[in-house]
């Protein structure tokens, strides 16, 4: 397999993902990556990010795929996990990734928390995972980050100092698209 696509899959509510959080600069970041193709879009139902609504979205508009890596953010994390359960992409990158509605209403309504995660089936089906996390993130426990971490097992950057990482850039996350780029 070979990574020639990115996907950005934004939180719910970011309004126009271009310029909002590190969207738009990372977008920019990893087109300059040669052989390699990123695509940013506003996603449909952008407050509830229904599951029903976004996967097929990206499926059938995105085009993620066996050469594609989907770096997702809060919902976004949510929505690539539940992804990869049932189709193969090459790597997933989850930022602010979680496991339950968190007693929020919309979250329960997105349908990403109504049933078990199939950790299994999601290494299964990608090559690479790699999560970001913050224990001060305002919004998710640390113990539900980890237990994304250890279900996936995957390669965690762990802080303490970046919240729920809605700064306006993130060069971390470029230097981990340049690492899978080279190592396909």
């Amino acid at each position: 397999m070979t990574l020639k696509k990115a996907i950005i899959v934004p939180g719910n509510g970011a309004g126009d993902v271009e310029h909002c959080n590190w969207y738009g600069w990372a977008n920019k970041q990893i087109n300059k990556i040669p052989g390699m193709t990123s695509l940013l879009r506003n996603m449909p139902d952008p407050v509830t990010a229904r599951e029903t609504i976004w996967l097929p979205f990206m499926e059938e508009e995105l085009k993620c795929d066996e050469e594609t890596v989907i770096i997702g953010h809060s919902s976004g994390a949510a929505a690539a996990m539940r992804y990869a359960e049932t189709r193969k992409v090459f790597a997933i990158i989850l930022v602010g990734a979680y496991t339950s509605d968190l007693g929020d209403e919309t979250e329960r309504e997105s349908g990403y928390f109504s049933r078990p995660w199939q950790w299994e089936q999601i290494r299964g089906n990608v090559s690479h995972i790699v999560q970001f996390g913050s224990t001060d993130d305002p919004f998710l426990p640390w113990e539900e980050q980890e237990e994304v971490a250890k279900g996936l097992q995957a390669e965690l950057h762990k802080y303490s100092d970046r919240g729920h990482f809605m700064n306006s850039q993130f060069p971390e996350l470029i230097n981990v698209v340049k690492k899978l780029k080279e190592a396909a």
